[in-house]
């Protein structure tokens, strides 16, 4: 089930926070935000969302914003993630106050770590991972570690030959003691560091002991002094631990806020699912055009402000759904519609001939770069006796409220106004048709007949001696379905896989475009004529052989396929 976006213009939940805080003079009137992403993958619109608001909240209210790699795994993390995070929170249009790591308060972490431990609030302990998840118990409670009672000396001896590398991974962990018999899980002594003989991408083989998120995550946003820890809900039962290490330490308290994660139809976003799409080789890696990753959708063509504009529009909530895709869709349409400029592209052309069209001739007509925008200029395309045009613009035998090109039907050219009329056609071996034959009138150049008569359709079309081949690309839907992981009880884990839009990609080659198009750069953004809008491939066109993405098509086939289906129910 999709939801609405609520309207804007009220104040949001965590901004009615915020302006409480400042009212009554907490932290000293400042507001600082953060980004903390853990780079074990690449950013997805979800990300997106929370970048733009943290991001936001402190451009409102004149604060700062860090990014933060919250770098506490060094076995699923990258520096190539974390190049590509900082290279696509900039592209988005932010830039951050400070770019801090996790793992550069490792030092700090460890200290603190010793705290607790003289406070007799932390303990080392030797069950394994699999023993600690069957102690920590039911609904009524877990069973108490028989390690939980160690002496601080062994503990504080423990802790630092692990530090020292004395142990193998797995075999030691320090535990926060707080309640076995709590109601919330997350305090049933938590783990705060693991034994993890492996080398870190940003401070190398310093550590064998890494921190745990739940421990690393509260203290880096109080070494930060981040006024407001904003979260997704997931974390909120995690709240009181963040809150618990923070009480028991002594140190600057920052306040941890909830809001829902951004879930979109026809799409999955968490980060295990995209990996294995990834690697199994359904998309063509993370950057893939019908991926909602920030490389994906940058790739398709979408611009930054369209992301910007669409996740202002959905706004922030603690109301757990599934925004519509449509939402999206329409903040890139309603972008590109001002700046991207108008080109004639046919993709499944067939020739058609001008008869009457005197050999060799060659017109130039101009059109506007963009209606939207007259800054933009004016452009010439030629035309000549041979044009090509798209497949679906002509039927040999057309229903009744076929309107566009038929034997004895008559159409007007867009750009060149010319009306023309078919007067014949061939077809193949396999009856496709292969040529068609029309006259044209001189007289109707600019779209006005001295006679006032009128047709019904316009057709757009390139000269065929002029014309550019190019490959492009119709990107749709990843999935068929609006909720690719809602699938039948007991179904395998990797059954919403079975959910895949067969039809996600369509490869046209042989396209033919108008010559204007041949100086097209990547970040150019175009709309073809009747088509929906496009952008030159950043990764595999090259100059005399494009490769064109489809960003969205003009208008939601989606929707109105869902309308047409309803309607014979």
């Amino acid at each position: 089930m999709s939801t609405t976006p609520e309207a804007a213009g009220s104040l949001n939940f965590i901004e009615q926070i915020i302006e409480k805080d400042l009212a009554e003079g907490k932290n000293e009137g400042r507001v600082q935000t953060r980004f903390p992403p853990e780079p074990n993958g690449y950013l997805h619109i979800g990300h997106a969302k929370s970048i733009c608001l943290n991001f936001g909240l402190a451009q409102k209210y004149g604060g700062k914003c860090n990014l933060r790699m919250d770098d506490t795994n060094p076995v699923k993390e990258d520096q190539e993630y974390i190049q590509a995070i900082i290279e696509d929170v900039r592209w988005l249009g932010f830039e951050w106050a400070g770019l801090y790591y996790a793992s550069e308060y490792f030092e700090q972490l460890y200290e603190w770590a010793e705290q607790l431990i003289r406070a007799g609030k932390a303990y080392v302990c030797d069950l394994s991972p699999e023993e600690v998840a069957a102690t920590r118990g039911g609904i009524k409670g877990g069973t108490e570690s028989p390690y939980r009672n160690r002496s601080v000396e062994e503990n504080l001896d423990l802790f630092r030959r692990m530090r020292a590398g004395e142990f193998p991974n797995g075999s030691r962990t320090l535990r926060a003691k707080i309640d076995m018999s709590s109601p919330n899980f997350n305090l049933r002594d938590p783990v705060m560091y693991r034994i993890l003989h492996e080398p870190h991408p940003h401070v190398g083989d310093k550590w064998c002991i890494y921190p745990m998120y739940d421990w690393a995550h509260g203290q880096s946003d109080s070494i930060e002094r981040i006024t407001h820890s904003i979260c997704t809900l997931e974390f909120e039962n995690h709240r009181p631990l963040y809150d618990w290490f923070i009480q028991n330490l002594g140190i600057y308290a920052p306040r941890q806020i909830e809001f829902a994660r951004l879930n979109i139809t026809y799409a999955v976003m968490s980060k295990r699912k995209l990996l294995l799409l990834v690697k199994s080789g359904r998309v063509d890696g993370w950057d893939d055009p019908r991926l909602l990753t920030i490389r994906g959708l940058r790739r398709r063509g979408y611009t930054p402000e369209a992301i910007r504009a669409f996740c202002a529009r959905i706004g922030v909530s603690r109301f757990e759904g599934k925004i519509d895709m449509a939402w999206l869709e329409d903040a890139i349409r309603e972008d590109l519609n001002r700046r991207a400029q108008r080109r004639m592209a046919v993709l499944r052309p067939v020739k058609l001939i001008l008869d009457n069209y005197p050999e060799g001739q060659v017109e130039e007509f101009e059109a506007d770069n963009n209606p939207e925008d007259p800054s933009a200029g004016r452009r010439k395309i030629p035309f000549s006796k041979v044009l090509y045009i798209e497949r679906e613009d002509f039927m040999a035998s057309p229903p009744k409220d076929f309107f566009r090109l038929a034997p004895g039907k008559e159409v007007r050219l867009k750009g060149a106004g010319y009306f023309i009329r078919c007067t014949d056609y061939k077809v193949g071996p396999e009856g496709e048709v292969t040529e068609i034959h029309c006259t044209y009138d001189p007289a109707t150049r600019g779209g006005n007949p001295p006679d006032g008569r009128k047709v019904k359709a316009t057709i757009h079309w390139v000269s065929a001696q002029h014309a550019i081949d190019a490959e492009v690309r119709l990107y749709d839907h990843l999935f068929r379905v609006p909720d690719p992981e809602d699938v039948p009880e007991g179904s395998p884990d990797d059954a919403w896989l079975d959910n895949l839009n067969p039809n996600s990609l369509v490869v046209l080659k042989g396209c033919k475009l108008e010559p204007a198009l041949a100086n097209t750069v990547v970040g150019d953004r175009l709309q073809f004529e009747r088509q929906g809008y496009f952008c030159l491939d950043s990764k595999d066109s090259k100059p005399g052989a494009l490769v064109f993405n489809r960003t969205v098509a003009l208008r939601d086939s989606w929707a109105k396929a869902t309308e047409k289906a309803g309607k014979k129910k």
